[in-house]
């Protein structure tokens, strides 16, 4: 009886190992890096769950990690089962991911304000303009594009904020975002400030 209990006890050790080892394969299998679904492997792991289950386990203690390991089984099989059938019907499943385009699609950018700042003189205020410049300079950079050199978006901004301090607006927002995977920089005037008199 001794003997008997220990063999259970290295098969159902068996099984364990060789229910991970299907777990992985299957993961691989819908990852896209095994060609096949592991048939041999799951094949190998039937038999074994079919063959302690016809036995009979005298243990508590084995019955209990048996039924365990079976329902888990049960589980992945039916898991694995519908992943198959949508990928047969060429629809999402548990398992879908993104298809592959013809290169890799980076994931899509969420639509955010990284951003939003405003400015009544650029050249005192030399800590929100950096600021802004490293959010612009960081989004334009997550999107493949290269930085704006400083003097060049200080210049931007100058312009930006003249033209609106021309139509009577002290003070203007400035905000960077992200919309449909480009960089936006957008100024507006601030309502309800009143031009300072100079």
């Amino acid at each position: 009886m001794d003997e008997s209990s220990t063999d259970v006890a290295r098969e159902l050790e068996v099984l364990e190992a060789e229910l991970k080892r299907l777990e992985a394969e299957y993961n691989m299998f819908f990852a896209g890096r095994l060609p096949r679904p592991p048939w041999e492997t799951r094949g190998r792991v039937n038999a074994l769950v079919k063959r302690l289950d016809r036995g009979h386990l005298q243990s508590y203690g084995d019955r209990f990690r048996f039924s365990t390991l079976q329902s888990r089984f049960a589980t992945f099989i039916d898991l694995w089962d519908r992943g198959l059938r949508a990928r047969e019907e060429g629809r999402p499943g548990p398992f879908s991911q993104p298809r592959p385009a013809a290169e890799p699609a980076a994931p899509r950018p969420q639509d955010r304000i990284l951003c939003v700042t405003s400015l009544h003189d650029p050249l005192q205020e030399m800590d929100k303009l950096q600021t802004l410049y490293e959010s612009l300079a960081e989004a334009r950079r997550e999107t493949g594009q290269d930085a704006v050199p400083f003097h060049r978006f200080v210049e931007l901004v100058r312009q930006q904020m003249s033209a609106l301090k021309q139509k009577g607006s002290a003070e203007v927002a400035f905000r960077v975002a992200m919309k449909g995977g480009k960089v936006a920089f957008t100024a507006r005037a601030l309502r309800g400030v009143a031009p300072s008199d100079e």
